[in-house]
């Protein structure tokens, strides 16, 4: 990849409109993954099973980059971007805590989003191979870290991480680091990808182009090698031995059902072969390889889609969602609260339109969303002015 070797900055004046594009597509993913099969019954729809994991591992990635763009040597000396990645990750992680008290059935991920963000401290300055190589060891190294610990932790509640966690600290510090699900432990490979992607210099196009294509054969690559380790009998056998889930699973045809449907953040522990498997929010090789990819080829996409058109305003408007992605996800988890008897409140496409529409009508108003701007505030320790849409620095959420 060019310009590797030099942290690559964007100018302050100019926003990278297909980093907005790729959120988005992100908060759209995660919307349709919350809502396309509920309330039905039977085996997991292929929308949801595009969308399952890889929305939300695009989500942590553009994380990454955001902190990335933030924080390039141009905007200050280093300790203050510290103070405030630090105070952003504990004011949505504190708001993630408030919505997980809501009943909206979700796995709130912002919580988790918060402590991730503080991964990032101690390489904010890395340049982009050094990150790169850092996401590359962290994939095929902290699955098997996690194998290794979850044995010895508490097992997981299985609960949304809300206020009143707070009363058991212990089972929350090793949900949100190892057991949850979304462990920072393994999805520390998304933040410090998407790092690397930013670092590398997504204004450039050849670095979008090589995005998309590089990464788009990974993914693909990644699921043909699952697919064959998983097709060999003795694999198979040993993963339905050390099945521990839940569920009748006498043999691999109980199983590929039970995969479809995602892990809920980790696999067991009894095989070594569960780092081989692809399923949702899985947290093996393969898914943190997989998902990675596919998010870096998306991100890749919509930067090709964008600079090939060249209409930037009119992407800026249609995926306006993007600039506000913290205020939607929040709003949709309140609005999925109310219940399937509140019209609306579970469709998929009133949440899809809901949101693609209020991005839109911010943009053009030029205002940021108010959660965006709450969380920027503090950060910064107070009011600033409220700059439009389109002269934004950096990347939007959590920003």
């Amino acid at each position: 990849m060019a310009q590797t070797g030099r942290v690559s900055t964007v100018p302050a004046s100019r926003r990278i409109v297909g980093v907005d594009v790729a959120r988005c597509l992100a908060l759209l993913g995660m919307v349709t993954a919350h809502l396309v099969d509920a309330g039905r019954d039977g085996p997991p729809s292929g929308w949801f099973q595009l969308v399952s994991g890889r929305s939300a591992a695009l989500f942590a990635v553009l994380a990454g980059v955001s902190l990335a763009l933030v924080t390039d040597p141009t905007r200050g000396p280093v300790r203050y971007q510290r103070r405030e990645v630090a105070v952003r990750a504990v004011v949505v992680a504190v708001i993630g805590l408030f919505l997980g008290a809501f009943p909206s059935g979700l796995a709130v991920i912002l919580t988790y989003y918060g402590v991730l963000f503080l991964l990032a401290l101690p390489v904010l300055r890395w340049r982009a191979r050094s990150l790169a190589l850092l996401a590359v060891a962290w994939a095929l190294l902290s699955p098997v870290v996690s194998q290794l610990l979850r044995p010895h932790l508490p097992a997981t509640s299985y609960q949304v991480p809300g206020l009143v966690s707070l009363v058991d600290p212990w089972q929350l510090v090793t949900e949100l680091l190892v057991t949850g699900y979304y462990p920072v432990l393994t999805w520390g490979t998304y933040l410090f990808a998407g790092m690397a992607a930013a670092r590398a210099g997504l204004q450039w196009p050849r670095v979008a182009r090589w995005l998309l294509v590089m990464f788009g054969w990974t993914a693909v690559l990644a699921l043909g090698a699952a697919r064959w380790l998983t097709g060999l009998p003795p694999v198979r056998q040993a993963l339905v031995a050390s099945w521990d889930r839940g569920g009748d699973v006498a043999g691999w045809t109980d199983l590929q059902p039970l995969l479809a449907e995602g892990l809920y953040g980790t696999t067991p522990t009894g095989s070594w072969w569960w780092l081989a498997v692809w399923a949702p929010h899985s947290g093996s090789v393969v898914d943190l390889v997989h998902t990675t990819a596919s998010a870096l080829a998306v991100l890749g996409l919509a930067l090709v889609l964008v600079h090939l058109t060249g209409h930037e305003r009119v992407w800026r408007v249609l995926f306006g969602a993007g600039t506000m992605t913290l205020t939607l996800y929040s709003a949709h988890v309140v609005v999925r609260s109310l219940g399937p008897d509140v019209p609306l409140a579970w469709s998929l496409p009133a949440h899809l339109v809901g949101v693609l529409a209020v991005g839109a009508g911010f943009v053009l108003a030029g205002r940021r969303g108010p959660l965006e701007s709450l969380v920027s505030s503090l950060a910064r320790g107070g009011p600033q002015p409220e700059p439009p849409v389109r002269g934004q620095s950096g990347t939007g959420w959590p920003r």
